[in-house]
């Protein structure tokens, strides 16, 4: 089975080196990224490991990576004589994943070739590795069980697309699941679709999502004129916030927008898209809508603040989280779109009411729990979107009452970190 997907592997190459060689054309990333994911280390990036053992966490992108954090942070502080290297796929968690301080060393996962596997194993050296979500990679755990070294599921889930993808080839995945040393499952549900999957049910454990373990506090008042001076926003004027935005989205944000500033014409919109290399387009749609806008790169200290009214559009990384704080409302992208969504929490952890779209299927259970704690609402198109802002913005109190109940949903449900640090723990006995 291992050698047939080694060779399936190797008839996709070419399409993966011109996909990731494409991505990449940025500089100093093309020949990182493709020589990384072939397996070739600098031996001088290495040396940051100083021969110590090391815990290898993967995570794809940036949610993944994003969830992460609190067991990152969480194993700093428990095996501090331990070095951390995070492993991404994508170009966008790389850049997330490098603003993590608790980690010693951020790389590209390599290539799930045996060959390539091997190289990055023999170099790397982990006692450990803890893959974030649903990363099941073949030839990666096969190898690593087969040196002895333990690889454990972390934060695992199983969505409703993924699931049956893995059931068409279950005879294989049964395989692989076999060569895991432990399943730490987000839900009751996702424990039930692994075991069902194949896993050993012994090796299963229900941990909870580590995304309520965000260690994310409301900025207060000084944090607050911090973070409107870094990106020159005017106070006392209503802020509405949309994250993690996909194609389509933007468009029908604006729309919303445009009719918004009607009744509210102070109202700032600050638009995130998911991947900064989409702006340039955004950018043009902004202003094919009779808008003009200002780029989160081009803002310094010395420009003037954004007028009432103005579009900030943020082509950076890693200011999300400072964005939601500042928010009269956010919205949360990848959901008026068959996306799948993404994280509501990062609202909710700064006490932010959250809207979104019916497209939530990759987060379920979160949507669920949000909805139940009222402190966000799903609005199923762009009137229903309008109308929801328009009640917010008039309803200080509503605003207030949403974002905390969002904060307390958090709280409630902490304790995933905990969990995952105690199967950590039993792995990591000589």
């Amino acid at each position: 089975m291992f050698l047939l997907y080694d060779i399936g592997l190797f008839l996709a190459m070419p399409v993966l080196l011109t996909v990731f060689f494409f991505r990449g054309l940025r500089k100093g990333i093309v020949r990182r990224g493709l020589r990384e994911r072939l397996g070739f280390y600098n031996p001088d990036r290495l040396a940051l490991l100083k021969e110590r053992p090391v815990i290898w966490v993967h995570a794809v992108s940036v949610g993944e990576t994003r969830a992460a954090v609190p067991l990152l942070k969480a194993l700093r502080k428990e095996y501090p004589q331990r070095a951390l290297v995070l492993t991404t796929v994508t170009e966008t968690g790389q850049a997330t994943a490098q603003k993590i301080a608790e980690i010693d060393l951020c790389l590209y996962f390599p290539f799930d070739f045996s060959r390539v596997v091997e190289r990055a194993l023999d170099q790397i050296r982990p006692s450990l590795i803890l893959i974030v979500e649903t990363e099941i990679w073949p030839n990666l755990v096969r190898l690593a069980r087969r040196r002895n070294i333990p690889v454990a599921l972390v934060n695992g889930r199983l969505s409703d697309r993924s699931f049956p993808r893995y059931k068409m080839a279950l005879w294989a995945v049964r395989v692989v699941l076999d060569q895991f040393k432990a399943f730490c499952m987000q839900s009751a549900q996702d424990a039930q679709r692994v075991e069902m999957l194949g896993a050993p049910p012994e090796k299963i454990v229900v941990t909870g999502n580590l995304k309520f373990d965000l260690q994310v506090e409301a900025a207060g008042k000084g944090e607050k004129g911090r973070f409107q001076e870094e990106f020159r926003l005017p106070a006392g004027v209503p802020l509405w916030v949309c994250g993690s935005t996909h194609e389509g989205e933007e468009e029908a944000l604006l729309r919303v927008f445009a009719r918004l500033k009607a009744t509210w014409p102070e109202l700032i919109l600050v638009l995130v898209p998911r991947h900064p290399n989409r702006c340039r387009s955004v950018a043009e749609m902004i202003r094919s809508h009779g808008f003009s806008c200002r780029l989160r790169s081009e803002t310094n200290p010395s420009s003037p603040l954004l007028a009432p009214g103005g579009i900030l559009l943020i082509d950076t990384m890693g200011d999300l989280v400072k964005l939601y704080s500042l928010a009269d409302m956010v919205f949360v992208g990848g959901s008026l779109t068959p996306v799948g969504g993404h994280n509501l929490l990062e609202a909710s952890a700064v006490g932010k009411p959250v809207l979104f779209g019916p497209h939530m299927n990759n987060f379920k259970e979160i949507t669920r729990l949000v909805l139940n704690a009222q402190g966000g609402v799903c609005v199923a198109g762009e009137k229903d979107l309008e109308n929801n802002l328009d009640r917010l913005l008039r309803d200080e109190s509503l605003r207030c009452h949403m974002g905390s109940n969002g904060y307390q949903l958090l709280e409630k449900n902490q304790g995933a970190t905990r969990k995952t640090m105690a199967v950590v723990k039993r792995l990591l006995v000589p």
